[in-house]
């Protein structure tokens, strides 16, 4: 194992493209290892610990990004702090984060965040955003929040101004997400959105505030046996575990680049006509179904389902919905 104290400069032993070392550790109480886009990084002493400081003056892509990371899966574990500083009555729940697997330009990274002023409003929409993951640049939160609802957030206990304890575990597609030393995560993403298997790690911050991080510290493990670019064409058993008990179809899917057409067979109706599209492996699909009488819960009627997922060879899985009815995950094998 190598293991690097905090002080020692890690270019030299880990770029992109490199084997990494299986753990890096980095105190944050100078800026030395952080390259910044679009934030000001500075040294800074707060809550009775030194410790790196960002603010930045408009909304986008910033990030202090960390030196000599190379990043695909294992654990990154950190202490944030958020500091509000928008004048008295304007809304600012605060925002910090840790963007991973980034690429050097930021144009595309996986990011987990917090916002601790949530967590204490007194509506519990709001404080189910008290955690989120987004992705860049094809899932913001707001698109996952639409399509996805309360899948990709969730509540946790923070407080503005308090050093919080982070740790995400990151493997293959899935991560979790840690907050204070909990045995459980305060948010699971099966199925990450990104397209890029590794990468850098980043520190992340939001204008109308001070962010605070210190003692990062990042375990690589063996990698999970993913690749990216996996064909949907073909006949795939699919089986639906939704709240409103599970349903099974026949999904047959033809890909011209990145159109998908088809038709779904089983629960919902049969030959019924798909649509979708498919990215490095990743597919989007919809169709339009029936609700039966006998399915219960709702009314019966006309349905759209929808579903979203990997494909990895011959096995899929991701999340499926029927809009108004059902909700839960996905699997399929070819």
């Amino acid at each position: 194992m190598v293991r690097l104290l905090a002080g020692i400069t890690l270019a030299t032993f880990a770029v992109f493209g490199q084997a990494a070392p299986q753990s890096q550790n980095f105190a944050l109480s100078d800026t030395k290892d952080l390259v910044e886009k679009g934030v000001k990084a500075e040294a800074a002493e707060y809550l009775g610990r030194k410790a790196v400081r960002l603010t930045k003056d408009a909304f986008g892509d910033a990030f202090a990004i960390v030196k000599g990371v190379d990043f695909q899966d294992g654990t990154i574990e950190v202490d944030m702090a958020v500091k509000v500083t928008t004048p008295p009555g304007t809304r600012n729940p605060g925002f910090a984060g840790i963007a991973f697997r980034t690429r050097a330009d930021s144009s595309h990274y996986e990011l987990f965040y917090l916002r601790p002023g949530n967590s204490g409003a007194g509506d519990q929409a709001m404080r189910n955003h008290a955690v989120q993951y987004s992705e860049a640049p094809d899932f913001s939160w707001y698109k996952l929040r639409r399509e996805w609802p309360w899948i990709y957030e969730s509540y946790a206990g923070l407080q503005l101004e308090t050093w919080t304890k982070v740790k995400i575990d990151v493997s293959g597609r899935s991560a979790k997400l840690y907050v204070n030393g909990s045995a459980n995560p305060s948010l699971i993403v099966d199925g990450l959105k990104g397209e890029d298997l590794r990468g850098g790690i980043a520190l992340w911050g939001s204008p109308g505030e001070e962010t605070y991080f210190s003692n990062l510290r990042i375990t690589n493990a063996a990698a999970a046996p993913t690749k990216n670019g996996a064909d949907v064409a073909g006949t795939w058993k699919v089986r639906f575990g939704s709240d409103a008990g599970v349903l099974d179809g026949v999904l047959k899917v033809t890909r011209d680049g990145g159109k998908l057409t088809g038709t779904w067979s089983g629960a919902l109706g049969d030959d019924r006509a798909v649509m979708g599209t498919w990215r490095d492996g990743y597919v989007e699909m919809s169709f339009g179904g029936n609700w039966s009488k006998e399915m219960g819960l709702g009314a019966p009627g006309d349905v759209i389902a929808t579903l979203a997922g990997w494909i990895d060879g011959d096995s899929a899985k991701g999340r499926m919905k029927v809009e108004g009815r059902a909700d839960g995950p996905w699997t399929a094998t070819r």
